[in-house]
């Protein structure tokens, strides 16, 4: 987990499982700081997610439009209807990360997608967990069947444009934090794109765009 060469690193002696549950681990670490202390440290551990922000198709072509497909599903946590986007955890063999984003869409709100890019990796909490969320923007999105939830999920699908979901976000109206990231980050994306287009519709740079694959 760390660089044993960084002089920042901890030195772990031994680890195991000491929680375990469906979705999730909590190991148990014995370690060594920096200046030879040794402690112990705890830390939740799952497998990566994805998480979409999905594109409605706007005409016949199935050109992207401004709508965005959000869900709002219970969250016992924090005991409240929780807006925001599609996302889910891996599966054992998900070697193409944007397979398993058209598939959470697909799962969670029904729509499929013409086109899946990656917008960016972050990792939301890595003093607590060791979670790793990849991002996905999809394009063209159409109602493609019934959701398919797991047993213990409860998923309500609506869609709203763009600017509104990014003016919940800005509010506070919209707390979940992979939204936040999403949407601020494709925002952010957009703007430079904007701003890397010289007067009279010249491209200066094609450096802004967003990094990844697409599918």
């Amino acid at each position: 987990m760390t660089d044993d060469a960084d002089p920042l690193a901890w030195r772990t002696l031994a680890s195991a499982v000491a929680y375990e549950c469906p979705g999730f681990s909590v190991v148990h670490e014995d370690v060594r700081l920096p200046d030879g202390t040794d402690t112990d440290f705890d830390y939740l551990t799952e497998p990566p997610a994805v998480v979409v922000l999905p594109f409605v198709a706007s005409d016949a072509a199935g050109a992207a439009g401004d709508e965005v497909v959000v869900i709002e599903e219970w969250r016992q946590a924090v005991e409240r209807v929780n807006r925001g986007l599609p996302a889910g955890t891996t599966e054992p063999g998900d070697d193409d990360l944007a397979v398993a984003a058209r598939r959470e869409l697909r799962e969670e709100t029904g729509y499929a997608a013409d086109a899946v890019e990656h917008l960016c990796t972050i990792e939301p909490a890595n003093g607590l967990l060791d979670s790793v969320h990849h991002v996905f923007v999809a394009t063209g999105c159409a109602p493609a069947g019934d959701q398919d939830l797991d047993f213990d999920e409860s998923i309500r699908v609506d869609t709203t444009a763009f600017d509104a979901l990014l003016g919940s976000v800005r509010d506070g109206s919209v707390r979940d934090g992979r939204t936040h990231v999403a949407v601020t980050r494709y925002a952010l994306e957009r703007a430079l794109d904007d701003d890397a287009v010289a007067p009279g519709g010249v491209d200066a740079t094609a450096a802004a765009a967003p990094d990844g694959d697409s599918a």
